[in-house]
C-alpha cells in the first residue's frame, strides 16, 4: 500500500543534524529517509520547513515520562526564522536535484512523482514566522516551490496566535488571526497556497474558514479521543469535510491519547480509535495521515517510515475494507493536492 503523508519534519532534521543532507537522506537515520520509504511504502507528502531557534537532534526520550504542559514559546525575529527555512529550502531543492525527492507544483508533478521513484514532495511552511508584513518573502518561497503554508507554529506571529502544548483543554487559548494573518489567508487564497490550520488557535481556525478556503489540518486528531488543545473539536471536523477539506492523523503519543499524554507512549490501537472518530465526524474521504515524522516521539510499532505496514495492518485487523484504507493511506491526500494545485 502506498501512502502519501500529511506532514514530516525532515528537512529540519536535516538542517540540524548534517552538513551532507543527500547522503544522510539516503542512509537509514531519522523517521524519515530514503531505505525507511521504500520500506514502508511512503511514496510522498508534505515536507515541512521550519523556524528552529536552534540547530540540533530533537530528543524525544525527554517525552519518556510524559509530556509537560508548555507556554507558547515567544514571538521569533522575522529576520531570525529566515535563514533556517531558507536552508531548509535549500536542503529540499539538493534532494530534488539528486533525484531523491521531487518537488512538485501541478497535479501532473504529483502524479507522476507519486508512482515514480523520488519521494513526491509538498513544499509546507510550518509558521509563518520569516513572512514580514508586505508578504514579500510568501511570493519568493512560492518560486522556490512553497504551496502549503501555515500562519503559526505553537507561538505567535504577526498573524496570529498559536496554541500552546498543552492538555485538558482544545484550542480555545488565545486570540485569532490578525489582519495581517487574514491578508496572508487571502494572498495565499489567490497563489493557489493550501493553507493550513493546524497549530492555530480555534478562533484561528474559524478566521480562515471565513475566507471560504477548503479547511486543512494537516496533522492534528480529536479532542473527543483525546482533550489537547492541538487536537480538533467535533465542529472543527464536520466544517472540515463540509468545505471539502482533510485532516490528517498525527502519530505524535502526546496527542493520540491522555495516557499517550501522561506517559509519553501510546499504541496503534490510539490511532485507530482516532482514525474511526475522525472519519465519523469528518467523513471517509476527508482524513488521511499526517505522521509528524521526525518531529514528534511515534506510538508503540511504528517508530519510522518503514513501520508504515503496521498501521495499514491495523487498519485491516480493525475491519476498514480494502477501498477505505486506500483512500486514508493516499487517495484522499492525492486527490485534494491535485485539484488544489490545479486551481
Amino acid at each position: 500500500m502506498q501512502i502519501f503523508d500529511g506532514h514530516n519534519d525532515v528537512l529540519s532534521r536535516l538542517w540540524g543534524t548534517t552538513t551532507d543532507p543527500v547522503a544522510t537522506f539516503a542512509a537509514a537515520e531519522g523517521h524519515v529517509n530514503l531505505p525507511h520509504a521504500r520500506a514502508g511504502g511512503l511514496a510522498g507528502g508534505f515536507f515541512a520547513l521550519y523556524s528552529a531557534a536552534s540547530k540540533g537532534a530533537f530528543d524525544f526520550s525527554i517525552f519518556d515520562a510524559g509530556a509537560p504542559a508548555l507556554p507558547l514559546s515567544p514571538m521569533m525575529p522575522a529576520a531570525a526564522a529566515l535563514e533556517p527555512v531558507m536552508a531548509q529550502a535549500g536542503i529540499a531543492r539538493q534532494l530534488h536535484d539528486a533525484g531523491h525527492i521531487a518537488i512538485c507544483t501541478t497535479a501532473a508533478d504529483l502524479g507522476r512523482a507519486f508512482v515514480g521513484d523520488p519521494l513526491a514532495c509538498v513544499l509546507h511552511l510550518e509558521g509563518a514566522d520569516c513572512i514580514g508584513p508586505e508578504l514579500w518573502e510568501l511570493d519568493a518561497l512560492y518560486a522556490m516551490g512553497l504551496r502549503s503554508l501555515g500562519p503559526v507554529w505553537s507561538r505567535p506571529t504577526i498573524f496570529g496566535e498559536g496554541v500552546p502544548f498543552a492538555h485538558d483543554c482544545d484550542g480555545d487559548t488565545g486570540g485569532g488571526l490578525t489582519p495581517l494573518g487574514k491578508a496572508l489567508v487571502g494572498k495565499c487564497k489567490a497563489m493557489g497556497v493550501m493553507v493550513d490550520t493546524s497549530h492555530l488557535s480555534l478562533k484561528g481556525f474559524w478566521d480562515v474558514a471565513e475566507a471560504d478556503v477548503p479547511l486543512v489540518a494537516t496533522h492534528s486528531n480529536a479532542c473527543a479521543v483525546a482533550l489537547n488543545a492541538r487536537n480538533l473539536t467535533d465542529d472543527q471536523l464536520r466544517a472540515v469535510g463540509q468545505t471539502g477539506g482533510m485532516v490528517g492523523l498525527n502519530f505524535a503519543t502526546l496527542f493520540l491519547s491522555d495516557a499517550g499524554w501522561r506517559t509519553g507512549h501510546a499504541t496503534l490501537d490510539d490511532c485507530i480509535r482516532q482514525l474511526d472518530h475522525m472519519i465519523d465526524i469528518a467523513g471517509e474521504d476527508h482524513v488521511g495521515l499526517g505522521s509528524d515524522f521526525d518531529g514528534a516521539p511515534m506510538p508503540q510499532g511504528l517508530a519510522h517510515a518503514a513501520d508504515l505496514p503496521a498501521l495499514i495492518a491495523a487498519m485491516r485487523a480493525h475491519g476498514y475494507d480494502e477501498a477505505l484504507i486506500a483512500r486514508l493511506a493516499y487517495e484522499n491526500w492525492l486527490g485534494f493536492v491535485s485539484a488544489q494545485l490545479e486551481g
